[in-house]
């Protein structure tokens, strides 16, 4: 009897097995032949997906609220920095007021109307160039209507480009310091030699092939240290002091070995000129 039911109970696990694998191939075969799951998968599919959610949800807020946080921290700090800049330029400007009100008190008690360095500007853009003269002159579109005269001298980028030749009523013509013609106009410019001595000169020449002004006529050996920074000096009244030419990349000897040859890099590119700015001393 026991053998009996031993043998029953084998039978039985046999044919279960077989209608398993039995539903088993044919939900793969029924999935196979259709294009959406049967009814049961898909309850199941969107049963897990609920808890996928369900569990996603706080996990997702967590990393929100980290990121938020990140977020919060750097916008506080930038805020910082942003607020230690505008009360450093508001200081700027109370010493910059100070100052110049200081140099107003000091012309005053001296009788001094104006000086080499107080010059006003007037903004204007280059209207045309020429490309038989690049290298010599541009047309800006301000003139005699704008207060543009003769012999002001012309910036662009921060640098010293050139001077005012001609002057109409709408437009002007500069001469740039590149132009290497002996009718051109000679700008003073000065150096401090590592003595501390200053260093005058004219701007006697220009090398197009380095791209350099040349300094000549330096009475002075005073030694000059390259990079040094070269201004106008101010000498014959027309040209404001202390407008910026470049920086020295060179020194040298003239042809005749005897006075110094000094090469200036241009702290403007003279190729590329779209806005200019004309000083002019005040009265």
């Amino acid at each position: 009897m026991r053998k009996f039911f031993s043998n029953r109970r084998l039978v039985f696990i046999v044919v279960v097995l077989v209608v398993a694998f039995g539903l088993m191939g044919g939900s793969v075969a029924l999935r196979n032949r259709r294009q959406t799951p049967p009814i049961v998968q898909q309850f199941g599919n969107d049963i897990v997906g609920m808890v996928g959610s369900v569990v996603a949800y706080p996990v997702n807020a967590a990393q929100n609220g980290v990121s938020s946080f990140s977020d919060l921290l750097n916008t506080y700090s930038e805020n910082q920095k942003l607020k230690q800049q505008v009360s450093e330029l508001a200081q700027d400007k109370v010493r910059n007021q100070t100052l110049s009100k200081e140099n107003r008190e000091l012309k005053a008690e001296l009788k001094v109307k104006k000086s080499m360095t107080d010059y006003s500007t007037i903004s204007a853009a280059v209207m045309s160039r020429t490309p038989s003269s690049w290298q010599k002159q541009l047309i800006i579109n301000k003139g005699q209507t704008s207060g543009i005269k003769k012999n002001m001298p012309v910036m662009s980028a921060g640098g010293l480009i050139g001077r005012v030749t001609e002057v109409n009523k709408t437009n002007s013509k500069v001469e740039l310091l590149s132009n290497t013609g002996e009718s051109a106009n000679r700008f003073a410019i000065q150096i401090k030699g590592e003595d501390g001595k200053t260093v005058n000169g004219i701007i006697t020449d220009y090398d197009s092939e380095t791209n350099s002004l040349v300094m000549g006529q330096v009475t002075s050996k005073a030694k000059i240290k390259k990079g040094t920074k070269v201004t106008t000096s101010g000498m014959g009244g027309v040209t404001p002091k202390g407008l910026y030419v470049g920086k020295v990349s060179r020194v040298g000897k003239d042809d005749y070995g005897l006075a110094q040859k000094i090469y200036i890099k241009p702290a403007a590119n003279f190729n590329d000129v779209n806005i200019v700015t004309v000083a002019e001393l005040d009265s």
